[in-house]
């Protein structure tokens, strides 16, 4: 049997030098090159010669894109942590997914781990009791350890064309909130999201950018609410890409990441983009609609929106069977964006339509009522602030669908508590944006 051929890289720890000794004492693996630093041990595992890496978890540099290219050429990382803080260096390699994790002061088993790393080099990522709530070998649950209950994740999708993705998610996080529901928005379109635009947040940082660097690094958890703008005590915002082309800046599964995080703080809602195609041409590189993938993958309930024009009810129908094979025929609730009379044909009809395309949970319409979501969008504010509007009492309905309203106060007959939008405007004053300028969160770059 070939011994196993290890990479090390102590960044001038004090563990190095009985490290190698414990190494050196073994037949069956030996040590190829002691790396400089992360960048020289990254070059190293590209030359395809060594089967494991032995890091330090505070290695500058280490993360999980790092840990992705060791992967890539073969080279499987174990963890060094400090003995002082093993629980949280642990939790650190298991989100940038490292399995193999060894405490300063157990380094007589460095051995055997870096021979069962070979040996099971697909192993789940394992985090101590304590860390996470799950006991010292087990893989991680996510969102095992959290207090309280956790939040749903809503996704909306809809087919090329512009139906009101964006309009739509925007609307039901706003009436999420106002139930007084803590509320996450997502803007995670790969093509260049508009939330902070229809909303009126002036950003410098996109929100989605800043959050992949954190999920990278293995810290989003702790630094979610840096990412967020906050636009009420119950609704924030997580902005999209400025441009269209920095959609390669979020890694793989980063977004993935993102919703469980999110899930922590309440519900989420998510706006994505319109394709559901597998675009990449390398699976090491997967394309730009991975994004909207990763969304609807994460989904525990998806909000499928086509417009009730004729070309829009075929996308809509197109769109619905596309959705069924990415999915394996989840239920779905369909939203028929700017209905209107002048179509010439009811909500009957509409509905027998769109039978038949999928596994319909529930259908529900929106009217067309371009005055009031063209206010909305000049004033940089959410439909439910902006006034009163037949979409407004249109989405709530589609929202009771996600979230039943609570029961009534018995003997008084009142509808549950609703909260009042912060920052509706007095009568007589035009909405502006100067306030959302005021309340919009801080970035803090990582």
């Amino acid at each position: 049997m070939n011994p196993v051929v290890v990479l090390l890289v102590a960044a001038g720890a004090a563990w190095e030098s009985e490290a190698l000794t414990r190494i050196d004492g073994r037949r069956d693996v030996v040590v190829l090159k002691r790396c400089v630093d992360v960048d020289d041990l990254l070059a190293a595992a590209s030359a395809g010669q060594a089967d494991v890496a032995v890091v330090g978890i505070d290695a500058p540099g280490l993360d999980a894109a790092a840990v992705d290219h060791l992967r890539h050429h073969g080279v499987q990382p174990v963890a060094v942590v400090p003995s002082d803080a093993v629980d949280a260096g642990r939790l650190r390699a298991s989100r940038i997914g490292i399995p193999g994790v060894v405490g300063e002061a157990a380094l007589h088993l460095l051995p055997d781990a870096v021979v069962a790393a070979v040996s099971t080099p697909d192993a789940p990522p394992t985090v101590p009791r304590g860390a996470a709530g799950t006991p010292l070998g087990e893989p991680v649950v996510p969102g095992a350890g959290s207090s309280g209950p956790r939040g749903r994740t809503v996704v909306v999708w809809g087919p090329a064309g512009a139906p009101g993705r964006t309009t739509l998610a925007a609307a039901v996080a706003a009436e999420l909130a106002a139930r007084r529901r803590r509320t996450v928005l997502v803007d995670a379109d790969p093509y260049g999201g508009t939330v902070a635009q229809q909303l009126g947040i002036l950003d410098e940082v996109s929100g989605l950018l800043s959050a992949a660097r954190l999920a990278t690094a293995g810290t989003l958890a702790e630094g979610f609410t840096a990412v967020q703008r906050a636009l009420d005590q119950h609704l924030s915002v997580v902005t999209g890409l400025p441009r269209a082309d920095r959609w390669a800046e979020v890694r793989a599964g980063a977004l993935d990441h993102l919703l469980e995080v999110a899930r922590d703080q309440g519900d989420t809602v998510v706006d994505t983009g319109p394709s559901l195609e597998e675009d990449g041409l390398d699976p090491g590189r997967p394309g730009r609609n991975r994004l909207t993938l990763e969304a609807v993958g994460a989904a525990d309930e998806l909000l499928v929106v086509g417009t009730a024009d004729p070309i829009g009810l075929s996308r809509l129908a197109r769109g619905l069977v596309e959705l069924a094979e990415v999915t394996g025929g989840m239920p779905v609730r369909v939203v028929v964006n700017r209905m209107r009379p002048t179509l010439g044909w009811s909500e009957k009809d509409v509905a027998g339509m769109v039978a038949g395309f999928g596994r319909v949970a529930s259908l529900h319409f929106v009217p067309d009522d371009r005055a009031g979501v063209d206010r909305a969008v000049v004033a940089g504010r959410t439909l439910l602030e902006s006034g009163g509007s037949p979409v407004t009492r249109a989405v709530a309905a589609v929202v009771d669908s996600l979230h039943p309203p609570a029961l009534p106060v018995p003997g008084t007959g009142a509808p549950p508590a609703r909260s009042t939008p912060a920052r509706s405007t007095p009568a007589g004053r035009r909405p502006g944006r100067g306030l959302r300028r005021r309340t919009a969160g801080r970035d803090h770059r990582r």
